[in-house]
C-alpha cells in the first residue's frame, strides 16, 4: 500500500513539472487585430487604374486662319472675356483699304446702273412712239427697227450694269470674309488659359501634319467632367449613366456624386500590359464644380451594384482561397473557416455563409504567428 502511494506521488510530480516545463516554454499568445461581423449596406464598383484628369466640357485653341502679324492682341492669361469678344487680329490695312476700294465701286456702278436703266427706259418710249407713226404710214419699216433694236440694246445694257452692282457687292463680301480670317474672336465665353504670341510677332497656321502651338486656349470654366481610364477587363461592367462617385486629391477626402456620360468604343493600348478603356463621367449637381481647374488629377469610382443590409466583414480579413481565421472568445484560439462571398470592393466583401454577426474576424493576417489553431489576444486599441 505504502509502495503505490509512493509511485502515486512519483506521478503527481512528473506531471507537475511536465506541466512546469509546459507553462514556462509555451509560446506566448499572438496578438491580433480583429473586426465584428456587421450588417450594412455594400457596393460593387469599379475603379479607375491610373489618375484621371478633370477635363472643361468646352475647350479652345485659337488661332488664325491664316498667316500674318499680330497687330492687336487684346487679352492676357488669366483674363475673362466673353462670347464674341475680338482677342486677336493681324495686320489687315491692306484689306481694310480694298474694301473701301470696292464699296467706292458699288457706288458708282449702282450710279451707271440707274444711268443706263434710264436710257433703257427712253429708249422703249421712242420704239412706241415709232410704233404709233408707222401704223399712221408716216415712217418707214427700217425706222421702227432700228428704235426697237435700239430699246433692246439699252435695256441690256439696264441689267448688264446691274449685274455689275452685284458683283461688286460680292466681291466686297468676298475681301470681308479674307479680312474676317485675320482676326480671332471668342466662339464662347470662358477663362484665357495660355497665349502663345506677342503683339508685333508672326504666326502661320499649322502645315498639314504638323501640329504648332495655338495662339490663344480659351477654356470654358462653368461646365467640367472627369475622364478616367479604367481596366479592360472592369470596362462591361460599367455602363452609360450608372452612379459614380469623384474624388480629387486638390479636395481631400470628400467626394461627389457623378454619373457615367461615356465608355469609350475602343481600347488603348499605348503602354504594353496596360490596355485601358476611357470612360467619362459627369457631375450630377453643377455648384460642385465650383473651384474647379482643366488639368486637376480626380478618380472616379463606378458603382456597379448596391445591396442593402447584409452580412458583411472587411476585406483585408479574407485570404485569396476566400478563408479567414476567427477569435473564439471562449478559449482565446483562432479558428479557421470557408466562406461563401457575395458582392465585395476594396472596403468590405458580402458574407454570403460561414460566418454570424459579431464573430470576430481578424484583420491582421499578414502577421507572423497568426493562423489556424494558435493562441491569441486581441490587442489594444491604437497599437
Amino acid at each position: 500500500m505504502k509502495r503505490l502511494s509512493r509511485y502515486f506521488l512519483w506521478i503527481l510530480v512528473l506531471l507537475g513539472c511536465a506541466g512546469a516545463v509546459y507553462y514556462l516554454t509555451r509560446p506566448d499568445p499572438v496578438a491580433v487585430a480583429v473586426k465584428p461581423v456587421t450588417r450594412g449596406v455594400i457596393e460593387s464598383t469599379v475603379v479607375n487604374t491610373k489618375a484621371g484628369t478633370v477635363k472643361a466640357c468646352r475647350r479652345a485653341l485659337l488661332s488664325p486662319a491664316i498667316g500674318g502679324q499680330i497687330a492687336f492682341l487684346a487679352v492676357h492669361e488669366g483674363m475673362q472675356v466673353k462670347e464674341g469678344e475680338l482677342l486677336l487680329s493681324l495686320w489687315n490695312e491692306d484689306l481694310k483699304a480694298e474694301v473701301q476700294l470696292r464699296e467706292s465701286e458699288i457706288v458708282a456702278s449702282t450710279e451707271r446702273a440707274e444711268a443706263a436703266c434710264l436710257n433703257a427706259a427712253i429708249a422703249e418710249r421712242q420704239a412706241v412712239r415709232v410704233l404709233k407713226l408707222q401704223k399712221q404710214k408716216a415712217i418707214s419699216e427700217e425706222e421702227v427697227d432700228q428704235a426697237q433694236t435700239t430699246a433692246k440694246a439699252r435695256q441690256a445694257d439696264c441689267q448688264s450694269s446691274k449685274a455689275d452692282v452685284q458683283v461688286s457687292i460680292a466681291s466686297v463680301l468676298t475681301i470681308k470674309t479674307q479680312l474676317e480670317r485675320t482676326v480671332v474672336k471668342a466662339p464662347f465665353a470662358g477663362i484665357i488659359a495660355e497665349v502663345n504670341g506677342e503683339k508685333g510677332e508672326y504666326v502661320t497656321p499649322s502645315p498639314l501634319g504638323i501640329a504648332t502651338l495655338p495662339v490663344i486656349d480659351l477654356v470654358d470654366t462653368s461646365c467640367f467632367y472627369i475622364t478616367a481610364p479604367i481596366d479592360e477587363v472592369d470596362a462591361p461592367k460599367v455602363k452609360v449613366n450608372m452612379p459614380a462617385r469623384i474624388i480629387l486629391d486638390a479636395f481631400g477626402k470628400r467626394t461627389f456624386p457623378g454619373k457615367v456620360r461615356r465608355v469609350a468604343d475602343y481600347v488603348l493600348d499605348r503602354e504594353k500590359q496596360a490596355r485601358t478603356v476611357d470612360i467619362d463621367v459627369d457631375y450630377v449637381d453643377v455648384k460642385d464644380m465650383a473651384g474647379l481647374m482643366p488639368g486637376y488629377s480626380a478618380d472616379a469610382e463606378v458603382i456597379i451594384d448596391v445591396r442593402e443590409d447584409v452580412l458583411r466583414i472587411p476585406s483585408e480579413a479574407i485570404f485569396e482561397d476566400r478563408r479567414v481565421l476567427v477569435f473564439l472568445p471562449g478559449n482565446g484560439m483562432l479558428q479557421e473557416r470557408t466562406i461563401e462571398v457575395g458582392l465585395e470592393n476594396w472596403d468590405f466583401t458580402e458574407v454570403v455563409s460561414g460566418l454570424e454577426k459579431d464573430d470576430l474576424v481578424v484583420v491582421s493576417i499578414g502577421r507572423e504567428g497568426v493562423e489556424d489553431g494558435v493562441v491569441a489576444v486581441i490587442e489594444e486599441s491604437g497599437k
